[in-house]
Order: structure tokens, then sequence, then C-alpha cells
């Protein structure tokens, strides 16, 4: 009996893992062009029209599939303020881990509101293999034991090596501490997200979506 549960226990690990790096080869990409499962876009909280006009994107990282669907984003900014908030005691959109505020153009580079406006909710990859930690001469960011990229802050001096490396301008140092943030997955940004534009659908939600999918 306890092998038949080892061996279900392993078909689950392998599932997670084969569905997490199918999605890593789109991480932080559009998903327009893809057809997605109905039980997955419900996930998701999107539609196959939504995707189709390039609206969605996903990151993969380590607790689940992070959606981002610009389709729902207002350009509020509460996703910033809830991440300041939480985690540093402040409102701030320039030292926040999830970014809004500098996609508040038009596709004319133009801050003005406009026919063709856009904003989106952007935030760190969490990289297998981080830009920023392997520029870090602190080894100040590594991986805690889910895989989620951390900076400790004991260790870092604020050089500003990470801010320089990564590859999407993701990471701050904080003008008064010196000291460089990252996105945790903390959730604070979909918790302030009143539209649903930010979302996180657990790995084991998105197995088990597909599974579904075979079966029909």
């Amino acid at each position: 009996m306890s092998e038949i549960k080892n061996e279900n226990k392993l078909d689950k690990v392998l599932n997670q893992e084969m569905t997490r790096r199918k999605f890593m080869r789109v991480s932080g990409k559009s998903l327009a062009g893809l057809t997605i499962s109905a039980s997955l876009l419900s996930m998701m909280g999107c539609t196959q029209k939504q995707v189709n006009n390039d609206d969605v994107a996903v990151w993969a990282t380590p607790t689940g599939l992070l959606v981002v669907n610009q389709a729902k984003c207002t350009g509020c900014q509460r996703c910033e303020i809830n991440c300041t908030t939480v985690n540093d005691g402040e409102a701030s959109s320039h030292t926040s881990r999830v970014k809004v505020t500098r996609n508040l153009m038009n596709s004319n580079g133009h801050g003005t509101y406009q026919d063709d406006w856009v904003y989106f909710p952007d935030t760190c990859r969490q990289c297998d293999k981080p830009f920023c930690g392997e520029a870090c001469p602190e080894n100040a960011i590594y991986a805690n034991d889910k895989g989620v990229k951390l900076v400790d802050e004991d260790k870092c001096v604020g050089c500003g090596a990470c801010v320089e490396a990564c590859p999407w301008d993701m990471i701050t140092l904080h003008p008064e501490t010196q000291k460089a943030s990252k996105c945790i997955l903390c959730g604070a940004c979909i918790d302030g997200c009143v539209t649903g534009a930010l979302s996180v659908v657990p790995w084991e939600a998105v197995v088990a979506a597909e599974q579904e999918t075979r079966k029909e």
C-alpha cells in the first residue's frame, strides 16, 4: 500500500514539474496564439478572446502560475500601494515590487490619456537562474525552500549590481535604506487588485485542469 502511495506522490510531483516547465517556455510572454482549456481559463480568470487579443501573460513562479490580465487592469496602482504598505510600511510606487506606474503611457510613449492608452502590472520573473543573484558580489539573493528568490538585507551592500543585471528592471534600491528589494510572492498585490487583473493559480490546480482536459 505504501508503495502505491509513493508512486502516486511521485506522479504528482512529476506532473507538476512537467507542467511548470511547459509554462516556463512562455513565462513572462503573451499567450496569444495558444488555445487554453475552458477549465484553466476559468482558473486564470480570463477568456480565450482576451488571450487571442494579446491581453494575457503568465509567469511560471515556484508557487504557481502568476496571471497578468491587461484587459482587466485599470491602472489604479492599488497593487503598488498594497505591496509597499505590507512590505515597507509606506505607500510608494518607486519602491513597489510590482510595477504599474512606469507603464502608464500610450504606444507613442506619451503619458497622456489616449485611445491607445495601455497599462499593466509587471513583476519579477523568479528566474530559475536569476541574473540578479548571479551578479550579486555578496550572494545576498538566494532561493528559499520553495524556490522563491529573496534578498538577504543583512548581506546586501546596496551596490546596485542586481539592478543593472535584471533584464526587466524589476529590482529597486530603496532610497533611504539602500537595500535591494524584489518580489517575494507574498500576494499583497493580488489582494489589492479589485479587478482581478492579477492572480495566482497553484500548480496543483493547473495540473488538475490539464488532466481534466485529457479526459474530455
